[in-house]
């Protein structure tokens, strides 16, 4: 079997969660600030991309962080051209852990516009794509966000979610389509159901493309349990979205066949003025409680 095989299989059907390692400018300063890490540590962009990265580094090389429990981990783009350990980063995931790797591809959201942010456009989607299968990258990443219960904005979001998802399978790699609803939506059960049918409407259509979901914890228990079991999901997972890690568990637990795909979750807790003995188990300890969330 091929790496890509072996990737799939892993995958599918092992237990196990995905690691969100890919925060990007945006959502950077606040990861750091939450690991301890002010501003006042870097003075521009190119030295705060070297602190997070030393900061996934210490994650990714953690004895903790391993296949046995980690079954993927989505990368942000600058993170496929730096090394962990002296190896570049996708290689050493899969290679060296077992892990597979995925590849945040969306270039960020657009403004608010009829309750819903659409991703930006992706000019350079088609080199990036090759350039992920070239590093042995597994899957691909990108994000949207429901702020309300918006009919033709929801449907807006899962149908430019898949036409670009479809892109993505033509070249050889597994999309996870992640149109997010607002934790603080105010009517976040109604958009969830608006969006579980579209999602529903657009796997029916989709041939023999296979994908995956990455979808907000919902209000209605196992509201996506058609969707886990429809024959062109590979997995679907869940964002942690600002719940914390104790919440996001509880809600995970209640959802049968969902697993995680957390950060904020994940690194909760951790700290850069750790020593390693105090980071290492409070990585395992964080990465056992959301496998035992993800197994239910």
């Amino acid at each position: 079997m091929s790496d890509r095989d072996d990737q799939l299989a892993k995958v599918r059907t092992q237990d196990g969660f995905i690691a969100a390692l890919d925060q990007s400018g945006g959502s950077t300063p606040k990861a750091l600030e939450l690991y301890g890490v002010d501003e006042s540590a870097y003075a521009n962009d190119e030295e705060m991309f070297d602190q997070v990265h030393a900061m996934r580094c210490r994650i990714c090389e953690s004895p903790a962080f391993t296949g046995e429990r980690i079954l993927g981990a989505i990368l942000f783009e600058m993170t496929l051209d730096r090394d962990i350990a002296g190896k570049n980063a996708a290689e050493y995931l899969w290679q060296e852990k077992n892990v597979a790797p995925f590849l945040k591809v969306d270039k960020g959201l657009a403004d608010e516009e009829g309750g819903v942010q659409m991703m930006k456009p992706m000019p350079d989607l088609a080199p990036l794509l090759d350039k992920a299968n070239a590093r042995g990258v597994f899957g691909t990443k990108m994000r949207s966000v429901i702020k309300r219960a918006s009919e033709k904005g929801i449907k807006a979001v899962v149908d430019q979610q898949f036409e670009i998802g479809k892109q993505i399978c033509a070249a050889g790699l597994v999309p996870i389509i992640e149109p997010e609803v607002d934790i603080n939506a105010p009517d976040k059960a109604e958009a969830e159901a608006m969006l579980s049918q579209e999602i529903l409407a657009q796997l029916d259509a989709l041939g023999d493309q296979d994908v995956m979901l990455k979808l907000t914890l919902p209000e209605e228990t196992n509201l996506y349990a058609e969707h886990i079991a429809h024959d062109r999901i590979v997995r679907v997972v869940a964002l942690s979205g600002g719940y914390s890690r104790e919440e996001a568990n509880r809600r995970l637990t209640a959802n049968n066949g969902m697993i995680a795909s957390f950060s904020r979750a994940l690194t909760e807790g951790l700290s850069a003025q750790q020593s390693d003995d105090v980071f290492n188990a409070t990585l395992d300890a964080s990465i056992q409680s959301i496998v035992d969330a993800s197994r239910t």
